[in-house]
């Protein structure tokens, strides 16, 4: 097999390999290919956090994962913001309601309201992947950062088929304490902030407190 972009030292660093694991080359290479056709065929059931401070940032972010989400036809839906001009900003766009009623702070039971939505959006999704805008979370953690936290560890237990955005206005998240933040971003596979028209990933790694005197 020939590939492009292997150089000597890397192919030197193959071979030695290969005599250690006493297998050959083309079995590293073909396990490695193998692996990654496998892991292609997998449905993703991602679960991100999207952090931002504005509408108008979240209004410029929608019309690009829109263009991205019909390229790869997935089931466009979002879960209603109370910031009108988000949740019109998703209507334009054709992206699928799941809202069953407005969400209230002072409804007794919050999970089963998110797992009704889950279920219509689920059944509506004709099969496809779903892309999901989620808005709802925000406004619970208005309410309760607490809260908000205990619902999303409940989703991680039963995730949807395809990608999953969970989007938090960052006053809220700085209401937080520092144990609820760091348990939100560890909830989520990845950690997104919008900044006017860039968007940055966040990463957050647990560190020995010897690392405060290395450079």
């Amino acid at each position: 097999m020939i590939i492009r972009g292997f150089d000597d030292e890397i192919h030197s660093q193959l071979g030695d390999q290969s005599k250690k694991k006493g297998v050959s080359i083309n079995s590293i290479v073909k396990d490695a290919v193998d692996q990654w056709l496998k892991k292609q065929d997998e449905i993703p059931k991602r679960h991100h956090l999207l952090l931002y401070d504005n509408a108008e940032s979240v209004i410029r972010m929608i019309k690009s994962l829109d263009k991205l989400a019909k390229e790869g036809e997935w089931f466009r839906c979002f879960v209603r913001s109370s910031n009108s001009s988000v949740t019109e900003a998703l209507e334009k766009l054709d992206w699928f309601d799941g809202t069953i009623t407005p969400y209230k702070p002072s409804q007794k039971d919050p999970l089963n309201h998110l797992k009704d939505i889950l279920q219509n959006i689920s059944q509506n999704s004709n099969n496809k992947e779903i892309c999901l805008l989620d808005f709802l979370i925000n406004d619970i953690a208005d309410s309760s950062i607490k809260e908000a936290c205990f619902l999303e560890k409940e989703y991680d237990k039963n995730r949807l088929e395809g990608l999953v955005f969970c989007a938090y206005d960052l006053n809220n998240m700085f209401k937080a304490s520092t144990t609820e933040m760091i348990e939100m971003f560890e909830l989520h596979d990845q950690v997104f902030i919008l900044n006017d028209d860039q968007i940055y990933k966040l990463h957050l790694t647990k560190e020995n407190m010897h690392k405060l005197f290395l450079s």
